[in-house]
Order: structure tokens, then C-alpha cells, then sequence
């Protein structure tokens, strides 16, 4: 089988070193790929080390292989592009239809998915301009990667950091899995909790449970393939930041419920994919409970949590808001998953079986998921990710 062509864009910012670790990425998983950099981003990382690591010629000029038409081809022939880092000026071309080197050429040319992962100051991302740029590129079907928020050129921080390579790469895979499709979460926020949370009982000890989040951060990382703003609300998970996506750490349950509503409040859909304690404590120890020789220790009085699902499906932030539920079960799993499906007052309700080997913790899964309407969609054992697209196509049918 051919390999899957993909177009890496390099434009002129600091962070153009980052995308070397991007395209080791797509070349050791199989890709092959052409890096057309600006004449900027020469600056940053020469063209040597672009052909080296790619295995193919880099060039920034249209006049460069005339012959070859290379300012069409490229694109033409590219199953992805993806631009990373894109500054704002890049975006603004982009958006602008303005094609005055290699790069801006392909992306006119281009007919297959394309992605930008933007890098810059805080400033230059938040002005009107900018912003303006990037709602044209997602209202044409582009998929336009949030920033993520750290450390930027200097000692400034805040939003506009490159996002993790490797992560720009799992949404480039995503994009690619999809084929053409268009992203059809564009224009949406959804929700997304992961994780599980800890009910502390004293300084050192908690109640809590074997919840990794891998199936939540699957869903927003999916969702934002999609082209959807994504929260994800993270319960004590420790696993790298989804590119895009906004991430509200948080520890208990009622911590969770706090974020999980404030965010909801202009959410097209809430996944609640995170595995919230039903009890807590109900007295928490300012000191550490010692052990003491002989006696047995006092029981531990438990108190009910919020019922954040329940609560959010009962009280929509917004007319046709999509809520989605999930059921971690141990026996009777389909009888219980209806039973919840009734309780809880969700549109869907996604059952899977759960123990020591199976979901928590895998990079697999397999589930039922349940509709209020009385739907009943099987999802057979495979990647998280697997389920997550189901879960998405199923809320976008419902967002209409």
C-alpha cells in the first residue's frame, strides 16, 4: 500500500524546532512526508535538516523544479497538511487566499484535510484580526488547533504555546483516519470529564477508584479532530494535555461538579466520561489517623456525592444540549445500564463492564451504548478512540 502523503508547513517562529519531533512522528509511523517551510522558517531550522529527517527535497520557492509544478502538485497529491507552528501572519495569508511562496501555494491547491496548530503571543492570538483569521480558515472546514497556554518566547507565558508534538500528532491521525470528512463538531463546545476522583480522609489518604481518564482524553481528543472546542474537566489524570483542548484539573467530586457546570453553561453536548465517587468522607481528619496497637480503627462514615449527571441532565444549560452518561458496571450490566439510562435522564448512556483487567487503565474498550429513545448501539472491543468517534457521530446526529 502507498504511504499516506502528508504536507508539514513550517512557518517563521521559534517554535519551528518543534516540528522536527513531528515529523519524526509521522515518518516512524509510516508517513511519507514533504516539509515546505516559509523562507522565515529557515531561520529557525535550515532546509538540510528538514530533507534529512524527511528523506525528501525541501524547498520554499515556486521557481525551485519548475518542471515538476511543484506550487500544484503538492497539494494535489497530499492526503494531509498539516501547518505547525502557524503564525499569525501564515494564518492571515491563509485566510486571505494570498499565495506568494511554496507553502501558501499548496495550501490553495490543497483538497484533502488541513490542519493548523498556530504559536504566538498571547496578544497577537486574542486580536480581532487573528481571531477573525481563524473563524474564516474552521468556516471552510480547517481544522485550527487551540494553543496551548505556558511559556512563550522570553518570560512571557500565557496562551499561545505550541501544543506537544506528539499531541498535534494524535489530532493529525485522527484527521487522517477521518478521510475527507468534514469536521461536523465545528462551531460546537463540548464538555468532556475524565478521570476519577479522590475523596480525601486525611492528609495523606483518599477514596477513590482505578479510572486512568484514557477513555475521556480519547473523547476530546476525537472531538477536537471533530473541529469542536473541547473542555476537558480532569479528575487526577496524568496524562499529557490533548492538543486543543482546554483542561480544568480538578480532584474530588464536588470540585468536579463546580467546573463540569460552569463549563456546560454554553456546551452543545456534556460527556460525563469520568468516574465520580458516589460517597465521600463524612468527616475528614486534620491529622493523620495513626495506627494504634491493639485496637481496631473507628469505621468510616460515608456521605452521598452530587449527582452531576443527573443534576446536569435535569436541568439543560441550553436548549438541545446533548448529555451523555456512562455506566461502569460489574454484573448485570445491560439491566443496570437501562435502569441508569431511567434514572439519570440522559440522552445516552454508554455500559461498559469493568474489573481489575478490563477498561480501567487499557487502551481498549468495548461498550453498549444506550439512547433515551430506546436505541441500542453495540461497539465491539477495540481502540478508545474507536468508541469515542461512535459516541461523537451519535451526538452530532442529535445536534442536528
Amino acid at each position: 500500500m502507498d504511504k499516506p502523503k502528508v504536507v508539514l508547513g513550517v512557518s517563521g517562529g521559534i517554535a519551528a524546532y518543534k516540528a522536527c519531533e513531528l515529523l519524526r512522528r509521522f515518518t516512524e509511523s509510516g508517513h511519507d512526508v514533504r516539509v515546505v517551510p516559509t523562507a522565515s522558517a529557515l531561520n529557525f531550522v535550515g532546509a538540510p535538516t528538514w530533507s534529512a529527517l524527511s528523506g525528501n527535497p525541501v524547498s520554499t520557492e515556486v521557481w525551485d523544479a519548475v518542471h515538476e509544478v511543484p506550487h500544484v502538485r503538492i497539494g494535489q497529491h497530499a492526503d494531509l497538511v498539516i501547518v505547525a507552528p502557524a503564525t499569525a501572519d501564515l494564518l492571515a495569508k491563509a485566510a486571505h487566499g494570498l499565495a506568494d511562496d511554496l507553502l501558501t501555494n499548496t495550501l490553495l491547491t490543497a483538497r484533502c484535510p488541513v490542519v493548523f496548530a498556530p504559536a504566538m503571543h498571547t496578544e497577537m492570538w486574542e486580536h480581532p484580526a487573528t481571531q477573525e483569521n481563524v473563524a474564516t480558515l474552521r468556516r471552510r472546514g480547517a481544522v485550527v488547533i487551540e494553543p496551548a497556554v505556558g511559556r512563550l518566547t522570553g518570560v512571557d507565558t500565557g496562551k499561545g504555546r505550541l501544543p506537544d508534538p506528539g499531541e498535534i500528532f494524535e489530532v493529525c491521525r485522527r484527521v487522517l483516519a477521518r478521510g475527507g470528512t468534514e469536521p461536523d463538531l465545528e462551531g460546537r463546545h463540548v464538555v468532556v470529564s475524565a478521570g476519577g476522583t479522590r475523596e480525601p480522609l486525611d492528609p495523606v489518604r483518599f477514596l477513590g477508584n482505578r479510572s486512568s481518564g484514557k477513555q475521556g482524553y480519547a473523547l476530546a481528543r476525537t472531538a477536537a479532530a471533530r473541529g469542536a472546542r473541547v473542555t476537558l474537566v480532569s479528575a487526577n489524570a496524568t496524562l499529557p494535555d490533548p492538543a486543543g483542548v482546554d483542561v480544568v484539573p480538578v480532584g474530588t467530586a464536588v470540585q468536579l461538579r463546580e467546573a463540569v457546570l460552569k463549563a456546560a453553561a454554553d456546551a452543545d453536548a456534556v460527556v460525563m466520561a469520568a468516574a465520580v465517587a458516589d460517597f465521600r468522607p463524612a468527616v475528614y481528619a486534620s491529622g493523620k489517623i495513626k495506627k494504634k496497637d491493639g485496637q481496631e480503627p473507628e469505621p468510616v462514615a460515608l456521605v452521598r456525592n452530587p449527582d452531576v449527571l443527573a443534576e446536569l441532565s435535569a436541568e439543560r444549560a441550553r436548549p438541545g444540549q446533548v448529555v451523555v452518561g456512562f455506566a461502569a458496571e460489574t454484573d448485570d450490566v445491560v439491566a443496570n445500564g437501562r435502569a441508569k439510562l431511567a434514572r439519570k435522564g440522559c440522552d445516552l448512556l454508554v455500559v461498559n463492564e469493568v474489573g481489575e483487567r478490563k477498561t480501567f487503565g487499557s487502551e481498549e474498550n468495548e461498550a453498549l451504548v444506550l439512547g433515551a429513545d430506546g436505541s441500542e448501539t453495540q461497539v465491539p472491543h477495540g481502540p478508545k478512540e474507536a468508541l469515542a468517534d461512535l459516541v461523537w457521530d451519535l451526538v452530532a446526529a442529535r445536534l442536528g
